[in-house]
């Protein structure tokens, strides 16, 4: 039996170069585009891609810290009347 298409490790770098180039696009695409900040902040070249990844990073961690707080024994669920 083959392998699934997504596990093999030609795929996963052709899906990294295409995310990067797709990233990378958007971020060139920001030259073309007339923005309207509201903040000095926002007018620097790639605020948003970059304000975007520290949200989701920050989103990552915060997703951890509640999954430790909620996090359960493997046997939690086991029948204790046995």
């Amino acid at each position: 039996m083959s392998d699934h298409w997504l596990v093999r490790p030609r795929a996963i770098r052709r899906l990294w170069e295409l995310f990067i180039a797709v990233l990378a696009l958007t971020v060139v695409a920001g030259l073309a585009i007339e923005a309207h900040p509201h903040f000095a902040v926002e007018r620097l070249f790639g605020f948003s891609a970059l304000y975007g990844f520290l949200a989701c990073a920050v989103l990552i961690l915060v997703a951890r810290g509640v999954g430790l707080l909620l996090k359960r024994p493997d046997t939690y669920y086991d029948d204790d009347a046995r």
